[in-house]
């Protein structure tokens, strides 16, 4: 089946390591993207939380893949039901270190042709999200 990913990249004025603190600390998760209970930990299954809106519960049902710190995270990304309707996607985050800072590149990827709506709404939250993204990271 085809499949469609949303690939967002920024050049951020951090070291890679700020990135990845701001990356894998709920607490600094919390403030550019949802609360959370995420550890770094391959297997480690959490949760994002958000209002709910009308066609969202406000709950995202992940598991962490890949941890390569401060390099690379990668986790599922679901839509909080366990039906096979339910968006079942992947977020893979990648740092790459440059002169003048990181060069971040965020993929998410996976939606299926019913998770259209999903993919034109993350399409477009995405790239304010790593706005958030690099404001806490050049705070903390």
């Amino acid at each position: 089946m085809e499949t469609k990913s949303i690939v967002v990249e920024r050049l951020m004025p951090h070291p890679p390591e700020k990135i990845w603190r701001a990356l894998t600390q709920s607490h600094l998760i919390e403030e550019w993207l949802m609360k959370n209970d995420f550890q770094p930990r391959v297997g480690h299954r959490f949760q994002f939380r958000a209002q709910p809106v009308p066609g969202w519960s406000g709950v995202t049902n992940c598991e962490v893949l890949e941890v390569d710190a401060p390099k690379r995270l990668a986790y599922r990304w679901g839509d909080g039901s366990e039906s096979d309707s339910g968006l079942k996607t992947i977020v893979t985050w990648t740092l790459t270190p440059q002169a003048d800072g990181t060069h971040v590149r965020m993929e998410h990827s996976g939606f299926r042709p019913q998770d259209e709506g999903g993919y034109k709404g993350m399409g477009s939250g995405w790239p304010r999200i790593l706005g958030g993204l690099e404001r806490v990271a050049g705070v903390q």
